[in-house]
């Protein structure tokens, strides 16, 4: 089935020159990111499985606008009165190497943010139950994304577009399970750190520093999602659109991650900034405090808090928060 909406060859212009905006603008957050992950840090202090994953989106990202320039390039100046059909006939061709390695750079950094989101819910949660249906997404999301290059690698330049019946069955697949393993994830994850927020308000006399983190997750799942099905329904329509939006996803994916660990370097400081500034009672106020209590004695209530430390391993410091509930204190 042919392709409707805006031309091909416009489309690819298009959807490059928007992904160099927004890859730009990642290159900022991720030097940001960066910079949060090791300032003051000791080199042995660094969160290397974060950082690793934070380069390696960067590198992912890199490679899938370098990719995107030279395909640009081969359609409209090296193959552009060469190739049957012009440029056009070029970007639809699944075939060519370019295509292949784009679209695997792509598989790549969805598989490796949608783990990262999984292992998160892990590292709240402190049960492996909770992952098992997102992992299953994540093998599906990883199955239908091999098959579907392994189809498009193995398509002659004669065999029909990306829109061809067996390709876009593998195609459609993939969308919808990462879409599903998207909302499925996050949504267990946020669910998980507003219950700890609730519970741990009750009784806690500061103001907590989650709910900044629970709307940054809200807000960079929500918009993920809504890229992802905008892809989705471009494809299924055949539109020419879902290369746009496609090649956006890329810095986008790297955006959402970078903003998510700048939000929790802030909230660990404006943690830190509040415990330093809680004034000191003095020795009267104390003793005063002993005396009133000894006059008016309670049983004492057991309160259990879930601890949950915006440092754990999955979010971007060291590996001294975990997920474990706090002694049975006498308030």
């Amino acid at each position: 089935m042919a392709a409707s909406g805006i031309p091909l060859d416009a489309g690819t212009l298009m959807s490059t020159v928007l992904e160099g905006i927004l890859y730009g603008f990642s290159i900022l957050l991720f030097m940001a990111t960066i910079w949060s992950l090791t300032y003051k840090q000791r080199i042995q202090d660094i969160n290397r499985p974060i950082a690793t994953v934070v380069v390696l989106l960067w590198m992912l990202s890199t490679a899938h606008i370098i990719v995107n320039i030279i395909r640009v390039e081969d359609a409209f100046v090296k193959y552009r009165y060469t190739y049957p059909g012009g440029p056009s006939a070029f970007l639809a061709d699944v075939s060519q190497q370019t295509y292949v390695l784009k679209h695997a750079l792509y598989v790549l950094q969805t598989l490796l943010a949608d783990g990262v989101v999984i292992y998160r819910c892990y590292i709240v949660w402190q049960s492996i139950w909770i992952i098992i249906v997102p992992s299953m997404l994540w093998c599906s999301v990883a199955v239908t994304g091999i098959i579907g290059l392994y189809c498009a690698s193995q398509s002659g330049s004669d065999s029909g577009d990306i829109y061809a019946q067996v390709l876009a069955k593998w195609v459609t697949a993939f969308f919808s399970l990462t879409i599903a393993t998207n909302l499925l994830s996050s949504g267990l994850l946020i669910y998980r750190i507003w219950l700890i927020e609730r519970n741990a308000s009750t009784v806690r006399v500061t103001n907590g520093t989650m709910m900044p983190l629970l709307h940054v997750l809200m807000d960079t799942a929500v918009l993920y999602s809504v890229v992802l099905f905008t892809a989705l329904i471009c494809f299924v329509c055949s539109s020419n659109g879902e290369v746009v939006m496609l090649d956006m996803i890329m810095p986008i994916v790297s955006i959402a991650f970078y903003i998510v660990l700048i939000r929790i370097a802030i909230s660990r400081k404006t943690r830190s900034s509040s415990n330093i500034n809680i004034p000191r009672r003095t020795t009267s106020e104390a003793g005063q405090d002993s005396l009133s209590s000894q006059q008016h004695s309670m049983q004492p209530l057991q309160v259990h808090i879930p601890k949950f430390n915006v440092d754990t391993p999955g979010f971007g410091k060291g590996n001294e928060g975990q997920i474990s509930p706090y002694p049975a204190e006498s308030v």
